[in-house]
């Protein structure tokens, strides 16, 4: 079983932004390939980094400390299949932190990542709660047909970097770390090439439209940002991995029900002869039309509950639940009938009323002995 994030990157629950960058620094150094060579500390840095990944982002870290491991599987996150997808993904990353693109010196350059791509798209609220597939066409670079992706012509072969010997990377000793920067001649590629590939100028992709078909589990909300791994831009001339696909999801609201978490809830106005005798009636619900029994002498702003008629839960295999605050409608415009019926009413009920709550109570007469007005 995966650990804990915060036990990972040793930190609490409450660690702002900048305590989780300067943990998982901390972290990136102690276990980095250049620094540590041993099995042990690169699972280590894949755990830290896959820690780092989604505490820094707010809406993975929201629905990690709600959901868990679980929540961010149900949303399509697995953490990196590879070294590789970390350095490509983090460059930035150790760039800040080591003045240099963090991959490993004795594993070569490699291709450039492709971009990720975010999609917005927008649901019905029924779409939301069935889940549903989604249909979307999107612009992407896709790779060159004409050079299979490899940015030069076919039966031409790249040469090996004279500046930085295939490397990729050229380095230079400060204190007791060996920076690298990326070699300018061969763009960090380690290899070079007399001539470009005339259809994509050696870039390796070409802009195409792409059709795709979004499976949307049933249960998100507005906001909530699915990961499609690998349909985002191709890495271009080098082979580097595609890039994902992030499709941030907008919901219509319902005209009647409000969502929050995996409860729905609803408003209810009922007459005054339906709150003192209870009432079997009908409310909406997500799936139609629910039977709901209004029991005796239910109270104006009291809520109710239908269990199981909520949202379904992304985590679990449930349903949230439909709760129903009621309001008693005073009626207006009253016949004379009306109103002798209720006064009528009014002269059976001879039930005292009790005080309302934070009034004092009545105060009693005087005594003669007693000089002052006692309460109790």
């Amino acid at each position: 079983m995966k650990r804990d994030y915060y036990e990972i990157l040793e930190i609490h629950r409450q660690a702002s932004d900048t305590d989780i960058k300067s943990a998982y620094r901390k972290m990136a150094l102690k276990f980095h390939p250049d620094r540590n060579g041993s099995h042990e500390a690169e699972d280590k840095f894949k755990e830290a980094s896959e820690a780092y990944e989604v505490l820094s982002d707010p809406q993975k870290r929201a629905l990690y400390d709600q959901y868990g491991h679980a929540g961010l599987e149900s949303r399509g996150f697995h953490g990196f299949d590879d070294m590789g997808d970390i350095f490509s993904h983090f460059s930035d990353i150790f760039e800040d932190f080591f003045g240099f693109g963090g991959r490993p010196s004795g594993r070569g350059a490699g291709g450039r990542q492709g971009r990720d791509l975010r999609l917005d798209l927008h649901l019905s609220f029924m779409e939301s709660f069935d889940g549903c597939e989604k249909k979307v066409e999107l612009q992407r670079h896709e790779a060159c047909e004409a050079c299979s992706g490899k940015g030069y012509p076919k039966g031409q072969e790249p040469m090996v970097c004279q500046h930085c010997g295939g490397k990729g990377q050229l380095f230079h000793a400060q204190g007791f770390f060996t920076i690298s920067t990326a070699c300018a001649a061969c763009r960090g590629q380690g290899r070079v090439v007399k001539e470009h590939c005339s259809a994509c100028r050696g870039q390796g992709t070409v802009l195409r439209e792409k059709k795709l078909t979004i499976k949307i589990p049933a249960g998100v909300d507005n906001g909530t940002q699915l990961c499609v791994r690998g349909e985002g831009e191709g890495g271009g001339a080098g082979g580097g991995h595609r890039g994902d696909l992030y499709v941030v999801l907008q919901v219509e609201e319902h005209p009647l029900l409000k969502r929050h978490g995996d409860d729905l809830w609803m408003e209810k106005r009922i007459s005054i002869v339906e709150a003192a005798l209870g009432a079997q009636l009908e409310v909406e619900s997500p799936q139609g039309k629910e039977p709901f029994q209004i029991p005796k002498g239910v109270q104006t702003g009291q809520v109710l509950k239908i269990k199981g008629k909520g949202m379904p839960s992304l985590r679990e295999k449930r349903q949230g639940d439909l709760h129903i605050q009621v309001f008693v409608e005073t009626p207006q415009n009253l016949t004379p009938s009306q109103e002798e019926l209720l006064r009528s009413f009014a002269g059976l009920d001879s039930k005292p009323k009790a005080p309302l709550e934070g009034n004092p109570p009545p105060a009693r007469n005087k005594s003669k002995k007693s000089k002052k007005t006692r309460w109790f």
